[in-house]
């Protein structure tokens, strides 16, 4: 079959090339509106030209004779056409005894305008053919090279068009292990089985056992799905196929159907491979939904995917490991078993997780002797092994900057002060008013934080802008929770209205800066009442669609309605008001029993702009002064002063011995991936909380 298509296309350049040889002959061979005459003619044209009564039409304008002996005249009277004869040799010899002279005597008579008779160089007649050679060359050329795409040996884009866009993974040039994933012990006991029956199939086979031909990573962005394959690959040493589900989604119709038909045929030829997709989601998401409808080419690609899952056959060595982070969003028909029959969720690090892959990522990193990893890990609740990672790269930047020799907490602090809220906007200038007001409203939330029973402690305050904020409180959890209760719920509110009551205690008047508090605190109690249960006057109901507050996405509706009446719509609307109105009261009452504790922190702030969670604990006792505070900064200061030059010192005695040095004082450094270590288990916790004003 395809030895026959090549032969009709060898038919279809051949007749090509000969329309366009026959082209370009028609075109070369075309003359001028010359009349082709006798010597007669031109006996008689040169004669006429000589009279002295030659009229205007019998003037030459030009006689010129060209390397093929062949004579032209040109007239002067352009409407008369000009005369061609072709000599021969004897005609020619004829010309020149009797003719050439009288020529001659006619130009300088003014009769004929200009004359050639110096017949040029002959060209070798070869040459006359040379652009139709040239052409047939070229026609040739393309013709090969086009016939090669097509049978798979050229490799062009033509050929690979259709062709899946497989990798290969490494780091740094040498394979992942799981070893270089660091605080993930429950998700790389999931796949222990996969690589255990890549390498020992009989083990399972044996008992009856099948092992799941699809397994799906889930979880948020930045966990370190794609790393846990890689490790699998490089565990279990068998080819890994490597591709990003958009690489499937073409313009073209077809090609990402083709791409999935080339992957898995190319997987096939191994006894044993791991087919990756990494972000499946882009084209495996509900079919027939959306504004377009069905049948659009990511349909047809799915449906070739589904078909090349389920047809594995004889072919039980080949793994489809995939990666989402929206597995709400994927085809049902994608998840049943069969195809990918095994989930395995990857979530946020618990504090031992992120502890861990701070270990991993300060590897190589030179770190000040007061660097508390267990410390970092409690204020990095929520965060990533992608997040810590550049938490640590932010600090070494910042340490950078300073002309440090090692990272200390401080540029740590920085740097989460960063990533939360963006670079600080320390040449942003604000009048003594505006200073005053926001002093007072994060002292304002700090405040009612501490004498609240069932919340978070505070870490830090800072009345410096950053990113959209004129000022924060940030607090953090000292441990990892899974969820939060009514009590917690109701002291988030009470913190959230902090700033806005300090605002109406001190200056007599609000702002707009508490409009975010107000929303946070508002979408609080709706919560508690609607999707909670904890109103004891509307009970444990859930009130409004399941995915009220989802994203709308392909495969879900664009639109929910209510779902109780507006009776019970006006009784909600009365429970939030209620636990927000109490809510306020309290706060308020807080406030005004410890008035002295909020003029002191906000006039520290006044003055330093920022205070640290130690600063702060000790600034809420009756008898703290300024002093006091200003030495437990400088106390840290002096610490890490003293950290650097020890380092340095050591750094250009290294030197001067002729050696280097680098071993992280801490001696923290773990064996383990730089680029993305992933934590533990369980669902997002509840990460640092901030109320900005």
């Amino acid at each position: 079959m395809k030895q026959r298509s090549i032969i009709r296309q060898l038919i279809y350049y051949g007749v090509a090339i000969l329309l366009i040889v026959l082209a370009v002959s028609a075109l070369t061979s075309r003359g001028t509106s010359a009349k082709k005459a006798t010597y007669d003619d031109v006996i008689e044209a040169i004669n006429n030209a000589g009279k002295e009564d030659a009229t205007e039409a019998d003037k030459i304008k030009s006689i010129t004779l060209n390397a093929k002996n062949q004579l032209t005249i040109v007239f002067a009277d352009t409407n008369k056409a000009s005369l061609t004869y072709k000599f021969d040799d004897k005609t020619l010899n004829f010309f020149y005894k009797n003719l050439s002279t009288d020529v001659e005597e006619l130009v300088k008579a003014g009769k004929i305008e200009s004359y050639d008779l110096t017949p040029a160089t002959e060209v070798p007649a070869w040459l006359s053919f040379l652009p139709m050679i040239l052409i047939v060359i070229f026609m040739i050329v393309l013709w090969v090279i086009s016939a090669n795409q097509m049978s798979g040996k050229g490799g062009g884009k033509f050929n690979s068009f259709g062709r899946a866009k497989v990798k290969t993974p490494t780091q740094n040039g040498q394979k992942v292990l799981f070893r270089d994933v660091a605080g993930a012990d429950e998700e790389k006991e999931e796949l222990v089985e996969v690589v255990e029956f890549l390498k020992d199939p009989q083990k399972f086979t044996k008992l009856g056992a099948r092992i799941p031909h699809g397994v799906l990573l889930v979880g948020p962005p930045g966990t370190g799905k794609t790393l846990l394959a890689k490790a699998v690959a490089g565990e279990a040493g068998v080819p890994f196929y490597s591709i990003s589900g958009s690489d499937f989604v073409e313009m073209y119709v077809g090609v990402g159907a083709s791409r999935v038909r080339d992957l898995f045929d190319t997987a096939r030829k191994s006894p044993a491979a791991i087919i990756f997709i990494d972000e499946i989601d882009a084209v495996g998401r509900h079919r027939g939904a959306g504004l377009g409808g069905g049948h659009d080419e990511r349909e047809q690609t799915l449906n070739q995917l589904l078909v090349e899952m389920d047809g594995f056959g004889s072919h039980d060595g080949i793994i489809v490991m995939a990666a989402t982070n929206r597995p709400d969003i994927l085809d049902p028909a994608l998840l049943r078993p069969g195809r990918f029959d095994r989930q395995v969720t990857v979530n946020y690090p618990d504090i031992k997780g992120r502890e861990a892959i701070l270990q991993v990522h300060a590897r190589n990193k030179p770190l000040e002797a007061g660097v508390d990893f267990h410390k970092i890990a409690q204020s990095t609740v929520g965060f990533t092994g992608a997040d810590l990672a550049n938490l640590l790269n932010e600090a070494a930047l910042h340490a950078a900057k300073k002309g440090k020799s090692l990272i200390g907490m401080d540029d740590i602090e920085e740097s989460y002060m960063k990533v939360l809220l963006g670079p600080q906007k320390k040449s942003r200038v604000r009048n003594d008013k505006d200073n005053k007001l926001v002093a007072y409203h994060e002292a304002g939330h700090a405040v009612v934080t501490y004498y609240c029973k069932h919340t978070d402690p505070v870490k830090h305050i800072t009345i410096i802008p950053a990113g959209r904020t004129g000022g924060v409180t940030i607090r953090v959890p000292l441990e990892d929770q899974l969820g939060s209760t009514k009590g917690e719920m109701i002291d988030d509110i009470r913190i959230s209205l902090g700033g806005r009551i300090a605002e109406e205690l001190i200056m007599d008047d609000i702002s707009t800066g508490a409009s975010n508090d107000i929303q946070k605190a508002t979408q609080v109690a709706r919560n508690m009442v609607t999707r909670y249960g904890m109103s004891d006057r509307l009970g444990p109901i859930l009130y409004g669609s399941e995915h009220t507050s989802d994203e709308v996405f392909l495969g879900r509706d664009f639109s929910s309605g209510k779902d109780y009446s507006e009776e019970t719509a006006a009784a909600i609307d009365e429970e939030v008001r209620a636990i927000v109105e109490q809510a306020y009261a309290d706060a308020k009452k807080l406030l005004q029993d410890h008035i002295d504790r909020l003029h002191f922190v906000a006039q520290y702030l006044l003055k330093h702009e920022s205070m640290d969670g130690d600063q702060f604990a000790a600034a809420m006792k009756d008898d703290a002064t300024v002093e006091e505070l200003e030495a437990i900064a400088a106390q840290k200061a002096e610490a890490s002063r003293l950290d650097n030059e020890k380092a340095a010192e050591a750094a250009k005695k290294a030197e001067e011995n002729g050696g280097n040095d680098g071993n992280n004082p801490n001696g923290s450094a773990q064996a383990g991936n730089l680029d993305n270590a992933l934590g533990g288990s369980g669902e997002k916790p509840d990460g640092p909380q901030n109320t900005a004003q």
